[in-house]
Parts: C-alpha cells; sequence; structure tokens
C-alpha cells in the first residue's frame, strides 16, 4: 500500500510540478503529507524529493495561512524580501576589493602583488585569493568581475608614440609641395614597403568563398620555407594617375632595392606617362629603406638623378605617422583585401594576385618579380655623401630635399 502510494503521489507531482513555483510546491507537499497522516511527512519527501523541513514548513504555513492583502504587498513574490541565499561579498566584505587589486595591481593594490607578471586567468585569481583567506571559485570570479565592471579585451593601436610640434606643419608642406607638382604636370608619387609575406600554403587572414565544409587545407605551423622564402613587396603609386607599380623582392628590404623599385616604374611606366617631367617628387616614411636617416636611400637616389636628368624631391612623413602615407590607403589595404583567405603558394601567385587588384575608383597596379640580390650592410662613406648634389629645404632640410642630377647639374 505505502509502495503504491509513493509512486501516486510521484505521479501527481510530476505532472503538477512544470507550473508549480516554490511556494506552491510548498504547500502542495504539506497538503499530501497531512491527507495522508501518520508517516505522510516521509512518504512525500521519498515520491518528490522535497526535503522534510521544507514540507514541514509547509505544514505550519497551512495552520495560518497569509492574508491576500499580504500577498498583494509583496508584488507576488515567492520569497520574503530579503530571503534567499546571501552573495559571498555579504559574507566576506573585503572579497571586491582584494580581487581588484590583483586584477590591477599599479593602480589599486600591491605593486609588488605576485600576479602582476602573469596572466590573470579566473584560475590564478581564486588561488591567489584563497591563500589570502577568501574561499572563492572560478566561476565566482567571473561574476565578481563583471559586477566590477571588467572584461575580457585584447589592446588596442591608439598611442603614436611622441608627437612632434612640427607634425601638422610637416603634413600641410607636403600637401603644398604635391598641389604645387601636380599643376606644373609633374608626377608626384608615393613609395613604401608593404609587409612581409611567407611564401607557401599558409594561412591568410580573411575568409574567401568555397564550397560548403571544404575550406582549404594549408599548414599548422607557420615557419618559413627555406625553398620558397619571403615575398617583399616594395611599391611606388602614383596619386594623379590612380595607379601603382610594386616590385617583388625576394632579399632584403634594403635601400637599393628601394630605389631599383622607382626607377622600374620610372622605365616601365613613369618616362611614358610624363615625358616632359623635369622633376619627380617623392613622399616616403620617416624610417625603413627609404628612411629619412638612410645614407644609402639618398646615396641611390643621386644615382638615379644622374641616370634620369630628373631633380628628385624628397618629403618624408614624420615620425610615428606612417598610416598617412597615401599609398597605405590608396593601394596597400586593397592588395591586402583582393587576396584575404587566399594561400601565397609562390611567388607567381603573389605577382598575379597583386596585378590583377582593381577598385571602383579606378586602381590599376602592375607588379614584377625582381629577383635580384641586395645584400645589407653597405657602409657609405663620409667621402660619397660630401659628394652627393643635395639642397636641404629650409623648413626641416632633414626630412625635405632635393637630389639634383650631377651630370647636368640642373
Amino acid at each position: 500500500m505505502a509502495s503504491t502510494s509513493v509512486e501516486v503521489i510521484r505521479a501527481k507531482f510530476e505532472a503538477l510540478k512544470p507550473v508549480m513555483n516554490k511556494r506552491t510546491r510548498r504547500l502542495w507537499a504539506a497538503t499530501e503529507a497531512r491527507a495522508i497522516g501518520r508517516g505522510g511527512i516521509t512518504r512525500v519527501s521519498q515520491a518528490t524529493g522535497i526535503s522534510p523541513v521544507t514540507i514541514r514548513a509547509g505544514l505550519s504555513q497551512l495552520e495560518r495561512p497569509a492574508e491576500p492583502e499580504a500577498a498583494q504587498a509583496t508584488g507576488g513574490r515567492v520569497r520574503r524580501p530579503g530571503g534567499g541565499r546571501k552573495p559571498l561579498t555579504h559574507h566576506d566584505p573585503g572579497l571586491l576589493a582584494a580581487l581588484e587589486s590583483l586584477v590591477e595591481p599599479l593602480t589599486r593594490g600591491d605593486p609588488r602583488s605576485p600576479l602582476r607578471w602573469t596572466c590573470k586567468s579566473t584560475a590564478k585569481l581564486a588561488a591567489e585569493l584563497k591563500a589570502q583567506g577568501h574561499a572563492v571559485s572560478p566561476r565566482t570570479i567571473n561574476t565578481l568581475l563583471a559586477q566590477l565592471g571588467y572584461s575580457l579585451q585584447s589592446v588596442r593601436k591608439a598611442r603614436e608614440g611622441g608627437k612632434h610640434p612640427d607634425r601638422n606643419a610637416q603634413f600641410e608642406h607636403i600637401n603644398a609641395k604635391a598641389e604645387s607638382f601636380q599643376k606644373s604636370g609633374q608626377p608626384v608619387v608615393s613609395v613604401d614597403t608593404k609587409k612581409k609575406e611567407l611564401v607557401g600554403d599558409f594561412k591568410d587572414g580573411g575568409r574567401e568563398w568555397q564550397p560548403k565544409g571544404r575550406p582549404e587545407g594549408v599548414r599548422v605551423h607557420d615557419f618559413i620555407d627555406p625553398k620558397l622564402g619571403e615575398a617583399i613587396p616594395y611599391g611606388v603609386y602614383d596619386l594623379a594617375a590612380n595607379l601603382g607599380w610594386v616590385s617583388v623582392g625576394v632579399d632584403h628590404d634594403a635601400a637599393e632595392f628601394a630605389v631599383a623599385t622607382l626607377r622600374r616604374w620610372w622605365e616601365q611606366l613613369g618616362s611614358g606617362m610624363y615625358p616632359r617631367a623635369e622633376r619627380l617628387p617623392v613622399t616616403a616614411d620617416g624610417g625603413g629603406s627609404n628612411g629619412s636617416r638612410c645614407r644609402l636611400w639618398k646615396l641611390k637616389l643621386q644615382e638615379f638623378a644622374d641616370e634620369t636628368g630628373l631633380r628628385i624631391t624628397v618629403c618624408h612623413f614624420p615620425p610615428g605617422t606612417s598610416e598617412w602615407n597615401e599609398i597605405e590607403h590608396r593601394m596597400f589595404c586593397h592588395i591586402t583585401q583582393d587576396w584575404r583567405g587566399r594561400p601565397l603558394v609562390d611567388l607567381k601567385c603573389v605577382v598575379n594576385l597583386i596585378g590583377s587588384t582593381t577598385t571602383e575608383t579606378g586602381l590599376e597596379i602592375r607588379a614584377e618579380l625582381d629577383e635580384k640580390r641586395y645584400p645589407l650592410g653597405r657602409v657609405v662613406t663620409q667621402r660619397e655623401m660630401d659628394a652627393l648634389s643635395i639642397k636641404a629645404d629650409e623648413f626641416h632640410g632633414e626630412w625635405n630635399y632635393t637630389i639634383r642630377p650631377r651630370a647636368r647639374n640642373r
């Protein structure tokens, strides 16, 4: 009989359970126990899993039912205001302060914090707090950090370094020079080196349309392939014509390679487009193979000027402002977008992808492979520097200068 009663109670409980809250469940169990009589509390507890203590509390509540007005005053609450388990911070008031001192030891805690130089995972934070006498789990750390206003974030590129006092003035100087030369029919080009790329079946950023569930397989590890090496794209961008030239090097991003690319652009495109050109204005970054302090860059430009008879006027961007170089956001960014998600399996692939890059604004790029070797470590002597026909501008001559051909002495 008892076994049958337990099964009946269990069946009734499972049928009503989805529509009952804690209060009604407690009162229903108490009602069933009272109807059974002696042993009812134990039998209902066995059938439903409800604690005998809870059933007894329900029996007491049945003896003194709440007034309707009182139920309305609670706004339909199941528990009394303040009921339920207290948060951990209630029992441990110093927990939040201890946690924040570990997350930001320099601003809110001890600069000598043991976690200052480590990855502050929730497991390590919990272990350190336990060592300080705070009983807390990694899962609770997540909740507490959210309460403190923390979230997982990556670093953001926002600092450009020291801002030169003449930074804006140099930008204005470059713009004025470019407009002046373009009005007189002279070409104005922007030059720079694009990021080196590993050649081979390596993962490339971005996504490309492929049959569903059949992504192109690439190598797991991005270690340089000694046979394929790296691709070093150096570009020349004609601002007025919206036309670019890229030499894909295989050796080093050296100053000699940079000027060789400029020479190729002039021979293949520039001289035909500007047959009457007498000057060649060039805008470049302040560092790298075409940096303002690079002696070899100036020496090779002098040789180029001597060969072509062009007066080459160079304007360098101030330190920390390479992203403002026209070639970066008018040519290189489109190359990157064009080959997104595609492994650069060989040098021919790199050249073809660059050469096929176009935009809605009419950008065209010619690309060519340069397999010549450009060794590093070439020392330019002071005697060679003194022999250059170079004239520094009155405004920041270290950034702005003109190299004149020595043969024609223009």
